[in-house]
């Protein structure tokens, strides 16, 4: 490249300062993921500058917690842009599939938008992702049948409300990794997810790792870190 193409490229790192954001590009070279955008809060027309960088400079970006009007708007400005309303995730750019596999499991089906969450940012980072919705301990046999596809998989993300007792459930079955995350679906006594998240972090079963409430991103993000772990040696994974 010529000297005026590498002194503009070198200009930008290691972050570029849009004024409303500085936007991270070595966190790639750091962490092996690129930066990820959390919607929620954030000014629409911060959020569509935010986007119009990224795609600018070529670099694929997933946000989080994004609502329809922010789409629309972010779409309008970058049409490669695509949402998931399930998911609410904003994504401009694929990511390459690597060999290993996530399962990501709900208790009900009021989990599945969180569970969604984390499925779409381990398939954005490269994970292939089982998805086996509506297995809780209200009917076990469920979960008992899909035993096999859930023991394939390097990493099992646990997603469940009311009294959360999926994740200790499946960590007693299998000898992965399981990614508990509680939701905050139930009633009144659930506190809002609360309950939930005390009965995976009490959990005897060995094995859990719990994420926040409601946390579907973190859950998929460090699903793919040991999913791209137990690919060592056979597939190495790259954002």
């Amino acid at each position: 490249m010529s000297i005026q193409e590498a002194s503009e490229r070198l200009r930008n790192l290691p972050y570029e300062d849009i004024g409303v954001a500085k936007l991270d590009h070595h966190r790639s070279l750091r962490s092996g993921f690129g930066e990820v955008v959390f919607c929620q809060g954030k000014a629409t027309e911060h959020l569509v500058k935010i986007y119009e960088a990224f795609w600018r400079d070529g670099v694929r970006v997933l946000g989080t917690r994004a609502t329809p009007e922010q789409f629309e708007a972010v779409h309008q400005a970058v049409a490669a842009a695509q949402y998931d309303p399930l998911a609410r995730t904003i994504r401009i750019g694929d990511a390459p599939r690597l060999a290993g596999k996530i399962a990501v499991c709900t208790g009900g089906t009021a989990d599945i938008p969180v569970a969604e969450e984390a499925a779409v940012t381990a398939e954005f980072f490269g994970s292939q992702v089982e998805r086996i919705y509506d297995v809780g301990v209200a009917g076990i046999h469920r979960l008992l049948s899909n035993l096999p596809k859930i023991r394939d998989a390097n990493a099992i993300v646990a997603v469940a409300g009311m009294e959360g007792a999926l994740a200790g459930v499946v960590a007693g079955l299998v000898d992965k990794p399981v990614i508990a995350v509680p939701t905050s679906v139930g009633y009144g006594a659930s506190f809002g997810g609360v309950s939930a998240l005390l009965t995976m972090l009490n959990s005897c079963a060995e094995g859990i790792g719990v994420v926040n409430i409601d946390n579907g991103f973190g859950a998929g993000y460090l699903a793919t870190q040991i999913n791209r772990l137990a690919l060592c040696g056979t597939t190495r994974a790259t954002d």
